[in-house]
């Protein structure tokens, strides 16, 4: 097993170059589906957040009734309205006709309220067949879906509540033993494990990246919301998925770091989007 510590010279190996004459879609095209009656934000800070990493297109799905404020949030949205207030078999089927047909990488499940688990199974799965890659967070980590993820681009992005409902075993405090469940968990699953947290561990059960942020201001609420954006968005640049959620995770701390910075312990998380773009520089790459 190769585990190393996240550093500026390996992630800009996992930053595809772009070319100077590409056109719109060619640089990423992202769908996000989250948010709910109480959780109107989630969605919409993964949606900037992929757009702030360098995605082209970005199309956000929400209930109904939180289409209105998303679409006030930013005109830089394409929201497409969720048929239903929570995720129902009938919204997902309206959803998947709305597509366009080079989506390349999506997002579920923060704030998302999920009618029952067939729908997620079935958008999911219909999903992974038009060969999207994924990044599953909250709502939408449920451990019926695993056997749905085997070998086929996946990111998990749990915190450690997530994981343990995810997998039913919950991570160690122990530094070691959190890197070896992370690591046995996404090997045993054919996916790639992001756990959150004071030091974000990253695996696909042959590699491992570790990444100490040591950024206290990051306690805010939404950051995961950004993080899930940004996975999503460096998904549809890369198809390698533990590249791309390395690179989403250092990313998202440097990001971190610049805002707590500037404001201290008083940043929220639309001061962290703020911050990406710096964050992205160091690896602009054009041909």
């Amino acid at each position: 097993m190769v585990r190393k510590n996240l550093t500026l010279s390996i992630v800009k190996k996992f930053i595809p170059t772009r070319k100077a004459k590409s056109r719109k879609g060619d640089n990423g095209v992202v769908l996000v589906v989250g948010g709910s009656y109480i959780y109107h934000g989630a969605p919409i800070l993964s949606s900037i957040a992929a757009l702030k990493c360098g995605t082209d297109l970005v199309y956000t799905s929400v209930p109904k009734i939180n289409v209105t404020p998303t679409r006030a949030i930013s005109p830089n949205l394409i929201v497409i309205p969720l048929v239903d207030q929570k995720l129902t078999l009938g919204a997902v089927n309206k959803l998947l006709g709305a597509l366009p047909r080079n989506l390349q990488s999506a997002t579920i499940g923060m704030g998302l309220a999920i009618q029952e688990k067939n729908s997620l199974l079935h958008f999911v799965k219909s999903l992974l067949d038009r060969d999207v890659r994924l990044s599953l967070d909250a709502s939408a980590l449920i451990p019926d879906v695993l056997p749905l993820l085997a070998n086929k681009n996946v990111v998990v992005t749990p915190h450690a509540g997530e994981f343990k409902r995810l997998f039913g075993e919950s991570p160690s405090n122990s530094k070691n033993e959190r890197i070896k469940i992370v690591e046995n968990k996404a090997k045993e699953f054919g996916i790639t494990v992001l756990l959150k947290g004071a030091m974000d561990v990253i695996s696909n059960g042959s590699a491992t990246y570790l990444y100490e942020k040591t950024i206290p201001a990051m306690t805010v609420g939404g950051t995961g919301d950004v993080l899930s954006g940004l996975v999503a968005g460096l998904l549809s640049k890369n198809r390698n998925a533990l590249e791309s959620a390395a690179a989403a995770t250092f990313i998202n701390g440097l990001a971190g770091k610049a805002a707590q910075k500037k404001l201290g312990l008083h940043m929220t998380s639309m001061d962290l989007l703020n911050e990406i773009p710096s964050a992205m520089k160091p690896f602009d790459k054009i041909v």
